[in-house]
């Protein structure tokens, strides 16, 4: 373990919002482990990425509560850190219930930016950002001046939440930063269905024996395993107050773009050669807000963090699988 890593976390006050998530709850075991006092705040909605399982064996305080009505103010009181991570992440959700879908992603990031103005005028934001909202990208690898796009409501909500952020920087001096996230994948996530990722539904499909479809098939993606995520927001949060950090939006990349036909197929190998699928036409009401071929161009971010991926594609998928097959009960 980094012992510079561990200073600085041991005994921060650290609020995580969408805590029991995938990437939420792997945020909460990892500052838990540094030594960090956690608590986590999630919805436990039945249509989100929230599982009580993941923060099994944690050790962090949950509180069960909705960002967009909870009472906030004592949530924050004197926290040094907060990893915003709660979100509406499904894309068709957002189609089909826009006002929903802002709530989540706009209007309740405005009520904890206002929170925390009141009751922790110091700490500093990690949020949680996507790639979505560059929508059917123009050139690749997308770089940070690549044009905002959204190709759907959820990348509308999702680029406001971010912009009222890193507002706070630039009018207030607070340390923030975004990071827009690609594909991410490894334990914790959502698996029964692919509401958070095509690939949860990939893997409970090959653990389970059963084929699984492929949408297209050329698009490009490049997929980070959540260990590499955690350490990317960890690396933000350490480095918030530097002026190549705050008040700035980074993409954040993986694995070198493989197509989801070759993902497919790797993922097959990784399952020890078992498993099979069929490519399928996308479905008509996904068609529309699919952004084709993305893989990010996340220099800036590393240039300026010393940030790397570590889990190769192949790796993670291994490590994916096996770390499933033991748990499936809890996640299907």
């Amino acid at each position: 373990m980094n012992a510079d890593r561990q200073a600085f976390w041991r005994g921060k006050r650290v609020l995580v919002t969408g805590g029991a998530g995938f990437l939420g709850s792997a945020l909460c075991h990892a500052l838990a482990g540094l030594g960090a006092r956690v608590t986590a705040i999630d919805a436990m909605l039945p249509d989100g990425g929230a599982n009580i399982a993941n923060l099994e064996g944690a050790g962090v305080l949950l509180v069960r509560g909705d960002v967009r009505e909870v009472e906030l103010h004592s949530l924050v009181t004197g926290i040094d850190v907060l990893f915003n991570m709660a979100a509406q992440t499904s894309h068709m959700g957002g189609q089909r219930d826009p006002v929903a879908d802002i709530a989540i992603n706009a209007v309740a990031q405005v009520r904890l930016v206002q929170a925390l103005r009141e009751a922790a005028p110091a700490a500093r934001v990690v949020h949680a950002s996507t790639r979505q909202f560059y929508g059917r990208p123009i050139r690749l690898p997308v770089d940070e001046l690549h044009p905002v796009q959204p190709p759907d409501a959820n990348g509308v909500s999702k680029f406001a939440g971010e912009q009222y952020w890193l507002l706070e920087q630039r009018v207030l001096g607070r340390p923030v930063t975004a990071l827009r996230l690609t594909n991410c994948y490894g334990p914790r996530l959502r698996i029964r269905d692919a509401r958070q990722t095509f690939l949860g539904i990939w893997l409970r499909r090959v653990i389970e024996g059963e084929p699984f479809e492929v949408w297209g098939g050329e698009q490009l993606r490049d997929l980070a395993y959540v260990d590499d995520v955690t350490d990317a927001f960890l690396a933000a949060a350490e480095h918030a107050d530097a002026p190549a950090i705050a008040g700035r939006a980074f993409n954040l990349g993986g694995a070198p773009p493989a197509s989801l036909l070759d993902l497919a197929e790797r993922l097959i190998a990784a399952n020890d050669g078992e498993g099979r699928f069929e490519v399928k036409e996308f479905p008509a009401d996904r068609a529309p807000i699919d952004i084709g071929s993305y893989h990010a161009d996340d220099r800036a971010f590393r240039a300026a963090t010393g940030w790397a991926p570590k889990v190769g594609l192949d790796e993670g998928l291994r490590r994916s699988l096996v770390w499933y097959r033991a748990r499936l009960v809890d996640y299907v």
